[in-house]
């Protein structure tokens, strides 16, 4: 069961400079905007969201592939949003990623006990024995035979490559993986054995995950909170049951309105949402989604909405459920 917060993300903001040329006038972009989440030690929590919405870069700022421009990045109580180079090794050690595509974050070059090893070298002092016996340990634990160990990266398929990345991600013993679009690229099939490794694995070294998806069907099985991302923001976040059977924000519940029921005698109404998402380098004013939103009053158009608990188990940015619960309150 999880327990305290591994990581808890402030506030978070990330702009990128396009533009600003010899003869280009300087643009930026909001890729993400005022970011707020926990996650517990042993609880995956998930960001969902159309391609374009910053949940990608959300997971990369986390691990400090980039730096923020604004916000804290809480790791076990220390803010390393800020942390120089040279400071960030305990994250490192704490905080792994699993990227979406397995072969292109795997160095064609080299052996895959090595490739497994490398971050043995570059954060431990261990003998090159010592890690020999963790890297086939390693292997063994994620599903690959140790005679495999001498192998190149080209020689696995999809989703064994996927486990070396996984092997990989693992070997320094971190307390969060960051798991971006793990399983997206992969067939049905393997998607099922990749997703239930990842659940075996949380279980047995009870492991933190950020997991990053637009299939909401995966996120479904794996999560137990998830955050709903739009245009840079997360619109709404809760339990994972309460969010998928009870949607409180409107972008949410056309989200989920398009995904697939299995039974073919019940049937969901979908709702389409009209237009289409906003060039981020000029966003709406006041609730970004209110331009394509069914239910955009007034105040949507002028004031930001904050994000409020509307129970006890999801809280939503939405000016419409706000009201609905100042309503109920007088």
């Amino acid at each position: 069961m999880y327990m305290a917060s591994i990581i808890s993300v402030q506030n978070l903001k990330k702009q990128f400079q396009v533009g600003g040329g010899l003869f280009e006038k300087k643009e930026f972009v909001n890729a993400v905007v005022d970011v707020s989440f926990d996650i517990k030690q042993g609880e995956t929590f998930s960001l969902v969201g159309e391609s374009g919405c910053g949940k990608s870069t959300t997971g990369r700022l986390i691990t400090r592939l980039i730096d923020p421009t604004a916000g804290k990045i809480l790791v076990n109580g220390q803010d390393v949003a800020n942390a120089k180079y040279g400071e960030l090794t305990e994250l490192r050690e704490t905080v792994q990623m699993i990227f979406q595509d397995p072969y292109a974050s795997l160095n064609p070059r080299m052996k895959v006990k090595d490739l497994i090893a490398e971050p043995l070298v570059i954060h431990t002092k261990f003998s090159k024995q010592e890690r020999e016996r963790l890297v086939y340990e390693m292997l063994e634990v994620v599903g690959l035979n140790v005679e495999q160990a001498n192998r190149y990266a080209h020689e696995f398929s999809g989703g064994q490559r996927q486990r070396i990345g996984i092997a990989r991600a693992l070997i320094t013993k971190p307390k969060l993986i960051i798991a971006d679009e793990p399983v997206s690229a992969l067939d049905v099939s393997i998607q099922s054995q990749i997703l239930n490794l990842l659940k075996r694995l949380q279980q047995e070294f009870n492991l933190s995950y950020l997991f990053i998806s637009h299939d909401l069907s995966v996120v479904e099985h794996i999560s137990h909170r998830v955050g709903v991302m739009y245009l840079g923001t997360i619109v709404e976040q809760g339990e994972k049951d309460a969010i998928f059977n009870n949607p409180q924000h409107p972008y949410t519940q056309a989200l989920l309105s398009s995904v697939p029921i299995a039974d073919p005698t019940l049937r969901r109404e979908k709702i389409i949402l009209k237009g289409d998402i906003p060039n981020p380098k000029n966003p709406p004013s006041g609730c970004t989604f209110h331009t394509r939103c069914p239910y955009a009053m007034d105040i949507c158009k002028k004031d930001i909405p904050v994000m409020e608990q509307v129970n006890g188990k999801q809280a939503v940015a939405c000016h419409l459920m706000n009201g609905i619960k100042e309503q109920a309150q007088v």
